[in-house]
Order: C-alpha cells, then structure tokens, then sequence
C-alpha cells in the first residue's frame, strides 16, 4: 500500500512509520525533516501535499497542537490552538483528502486519553479530541467508495512521560509500540467509525 503519514518525525508517527514501512510505500509528511512539507493548519498547504503526492491508500495522522492551559487562563485566543490544529487540521484533512485515497482506502486520526479521563488543564485539549472523535463516528456512515475512517486514543505515551507526567497524575504511560499497533489495525482492518483506546 501506498500510506501517507502526517506527523511522521513526531514520537508517535516514527513509531508508526516503523510498523508499516516494512510492507508498505510510506510517503512521511510534516513541518520538518519528512518527504513532503504540510502545516495542517493551513488549507493551501493540504492541498499542495496531497497534489504533490497523488493517489493514496491509506492517510494516517499523528500530528495536531493543543493548549494545555489552566481553565481560569484559557483565553479564546488560546482555545483556538487546539481548534486550529487538532481539530479542524485532521477534519480538513479528510475533507480535501477523499479523492485523493483509492478505493477500500482508509484514514486514521489522533484523539486522546483526556477527553474521556479528564486531567487539570486539558480542557482545550479534550474538546479538540472530543470533536475529532465525533466527526469520525459520524463521518464514517457518509465516506464514499468503501473508504473506512478511524481515530486512534492514545495514553501519554513512555517514551513522552518526562514532558508529561505532570499533566498525568496517576496514570500509567504506554509504550509508543503498542500505540503505533491501534494505527496498524485501523490501516489493514476491515472496522470503521472507531476510537481504538490505547490504556
């Protein structure tokens, strides 16, 4: 198969490229360091990618910003960071992606733990998450041509938890192997529609 993989020099990404690209075509994409340069931020910039790239038969995205704020300092202007990015980044993804997936193609997006297990300062974060993960179980029904869409919902990942174990008070980090397993299984599997929990 022919996968494109957004956010591929990012923790979880490389871990995802490394378990598909044994038996697959892996174009890497991202702001730094990958085949072909995306801001999924910027409409302009998808569709340049997806130009540049051609016919795919399975999107994966490990990318998307977040704020992790306190609630009491969460300015709209921050809030829309994780709107910007995590939500309306991946959903536009999908959108200006779907002629470009072959048919029986698949997209996979990235969700997260706090928007069913909420932490302090993740308010921001979880909705973003909480959108993407209603936009696919709803888009799923619509997607044309056999395509399936899945989002995957990782823990903080081990290979993160210096940056993170603040933010994650009691919870115990998985290993980014066993996240990069949920995108292998949305990528060759036959579901779709789902939020594949990583815990």
């Amino acid at each position: 198969m022919k996968i494109l993989v957004v956010g591929a020099s990012g923790t979880i990404g490389k871990a995802i490229t490394k378990i598909l690209e044994a038996d697959n075509e892996i174009i890497r994409a991202g702001r730094n360091g990958a085949d072909v340069s995306v801001d999924i931020t910027s409409v302009d910039s998808i569709k340049t990618m997806y130009e540049k790239v051609g016919k795919l038969d399975a999107i994966v995205n490990a990318a998307g910003r977040a704020q992790f704020s306190p609630l009491a300092e969460l300015t709209p202007e921050l809030n829309e960071i994780g709107i910007t990015s995590k939500l309306k980044g991946q959903i536009n993804l999908v959108l200006l992606g779907q002629d470009y997936l072959n048919d029986n193609g698949s997209f996979t997006l990235t969700t997260g733990v706090m928007m069913d297990d909420p932490i302090r300062q993740g308010a921001s974060a979880a909705m973003a998450n909480g959108g993407v993960k209603a936009f696919v179980k709803s888009a799923s029904i619509e997607m044309p041509r056999g395509i399936r869409i899945n989002c995957v919902s990782p823990n903080a990942v081990q290979e993160s938890w210096g940056r993170l174990r603040d933010y994650f008070q009691g919870f115990e980090a998985v290993p980014v192997s066993r996240v990069a397993l949920a995108f292998k299984k949305s990528v060759y599997g036959a579901q779709t529609g789902q939020n594949y929990e990583v815990y």
